[in-house]
């Protein structure tokens, strides 16, 4: 594998570019290509089948192009779909996969000193049970889980503080007050831009783990155990991509997340499929 190639990132839209920030911060000499599905996301409150179906595709897409490592930047997608990635990129085709919920799992583990942890995320992401299957494996472990589908609406529409906002924030995390959590897992790519009103609800003792952070670090580990790090006099690219027709509107939102300048946003180059339309046209998929 051409240890050159870019690091392939998908998300459901605009969130996973605080995956994609973090990769670029740690990782300064790696390209990218970033793919957001801003056509159909946030995939929070979509059928699995359909996150699934699309999510694969995006990843499809990417492995033809020759990346050398996929990551699914959103809790969503990784917890619909990741085992198929693994199984059909991984061990078939020889490219790693990362998600991003057993590197939060594991930051958040050996940070609680109460073994009381908070998980917040979309509807699919707690319906899913993902995250409480994998803290499974120390019984001590109380978790407390609760979606937040409002947060996600908030980041898009620009708002990370306000009245409204808060109120919102104390009616959510009210469950994992009341269980005395002392880490919170921010369990959707979009929280960390939540991050200062959901420490300021939390108060400042309960620790919010990132799993931005946690996968930037579990994508330099995987780099480093494949020899996959690429070379110091490598150019360095980094490519964003957009399903939606708004290009513009994708650009705004990625100067936002990422507090860089993104000069040029392409449309996905095989083209995009609305599964909200197809499910009109011929039913939800079993």
């Amino acid at each position: 594998m051409n240890r050159n190639a870019p690091i392939g990132i998908i998300d459901s839209g605009v969130g996973g570019l605080t995956v994609a920030r973090a990769v670029i911060d740690q990782l300064p000499g790696e390209s990218i290509i970033y793919v957001g599905d801003t056509l159909n996301g946030p995939y929070g409150p979509l059928p699995i089948a359909d996150v699934r179906s699309h999510a694969m595709r995006l990843l499809e897409d990417l492995a033809d192009r020759g990346v050398k490592l996929l990551v699914i930047a959103c809790n969503t997608a990784s917890a619909a779909m990741y085992r198929d990635a693994k199984e059909q990129f991984q061990e078939l085709r020889g490219i790693p996969v990362i998600e991003v919920i057993q590197p939060a799992v594991r930051t958040a583990v050996q940070r609680t000193r109460s073994k009381r942890i908070g998980v917040i995320g979309t509807q699919g992401t707690i319906k899913s049970g993902a995250y409480q299957d994998f803290f499974v494996a120390d019984p001590d472990i109380r978790v407390t889980a609760q979606a937040c589908p409002r947060f996600v609406e908030f980041v898009e529409a620009g708002v990370t503080s306000g009245s409204e906002l808060f109120a919102v924030a104390e009616d959510y995390l009210a469950p994992l007050k009341q269980a005395r959590v002392d880490t919170v897992v921010l369990g959707c790519t979009h929280y960390p831009l939540l991050a200062a009103a959901i420490q300021y609800v939390m108060g400042p003792e309960v620790s919010l783990v990132s799993s931005a952070e946690a996968t930037a670090y579990e994508v330099f580990h995987t780099l480093v155990n494949h020899d996959l790090l690429a070379d110091v006099d490598a150019p360095v690219t980094h490519n964003f991509e957009t399903t939606s027709p708004d290009e513009a509107r994708f650009r705004e939102l990625a100067h936002r997340f990422l507090g860089l300048e993104v000069s040029h946003v392409e449309h996905f180059p095989t083209g995009a499929i609305d599964l909200r339309e197809l499910r009109t046209t011929e039913g939800t998929p079993e």
